[in-house]
């Protein structure tokens, strides 16, 4: 971990259990490579934020959050305007995530993050806002994790070729074709893949079209619009390839998510 990247500014201090922070960020904003000395949770009630961290890549939507673990050094893209909250736990509060994750985040837990940044901290000797912060660990504790994440290589030609995937999911071209783009061969490109993601090249743009998929179908459009929208002219191969991956179809499993959600959502808004 490079600790000229480590910012203490928003990290618990003497006392604080939970420290916070809200912001507005225009469509297009960055924020450069850093890390935390507090776990984080990073969470956008509005548009789309992509998040690396090391060789990972996350797309996410509102639906979703991410869990960052204190000194991991990451950057934040935001494809659109993004209204984000974020919370910087002491390390110890919640372990059960040693890893960066995503996960689904109910309506209750978003209020619940709401309400916390608005309280703008979690004091430790005061028992009414520890109280919120019981209830933050034990509704991560049961949150569902997403595999909504890729791993990228570290190879410039092959890294080049990931660029192209995922500005373009959709797109056809052939292996052939990116490669001849960049100047590798078909076979170095497929033994770069397997040597620094642990897959072959067609297995890891699979995984990329489902993390788009999954950002399009929280969105709201239809399972033949996601298809296409990542490259697929027959639905029912996109099908196929979602329930291998969750163990079933998207219908099912867009409305499972609904319902999960519907049962912590009291008032719509």
């Amino acid at each position: 971990m490079r600790r000229t990247l480590l910012v203490r500014e928003n990290d618990p201090g003497p006392g604080i259990a939970i420290a916070t922070h809200g912001r507005e960020y225009p469509r297009n904003s960055h924020i450069a490579l850093h890390s935390h000395g507090a776990d984080q949770l990073v969470y956008a009630s509005r548009g789309v934020m992509e998040i690396t961290s090391g060789q990972n890549l996350w797309l996410l939507p509102p639906h979703f959050g991410l869990w960052i673990p204190a000194y991991s050094v990451h950057s934040i893209r935001m494809q659109e305007h993004v209204s984000m909250r974020t919370l910087y736990l002491r390390p110890g509060l919640h372990t059960a995530w040693t890893t960066c994750t995503a996960f689904h985040v109910v309506p209750f837990l978003r209020e619940l993050i709401f309400q916390i940044v608005d309280m703008k901290r979690i004091r430790v000797r005061n028992r009414l806002e520890c109280a919120y912060r019981d209830i933050l660990v034990a509704q991560l504790k049961c949150s569902t994790s997403i595999p909504t994440g890729v791993a990228l290589p570290r190879d410039a030609r092959a890294f080049a070729i990931a660029e192209l995937v995922l500005r373009s999911p959709e797109s056809r071209h052939s292996v052939a074709m990116m490669c001849a783009s960049v100047g590798i061969g078909v076979r170095t490109l497929q033994r770069v893949y397997q040597r620094e993601v642990g897959l072959d090249f067609e297995s890891w743009r699979r995984q990329v079209r489902l993390m788009k998929a999954v950002q399009l179908l929280v969105s709201g459009h239809s399972i033949k619009e996601v298809s296409y929208a990542v490259g697929y002219q027959e639905p029912s191969t996109f099908i196929d390839l979602f329930r291998s991956v969750f163990g079933q179809t998207p219908k099912s499993w867009t409305r499972e998510l609904a319902a999960l959600s519907s049962r912590f959502d009291s008032s719509p808004e």
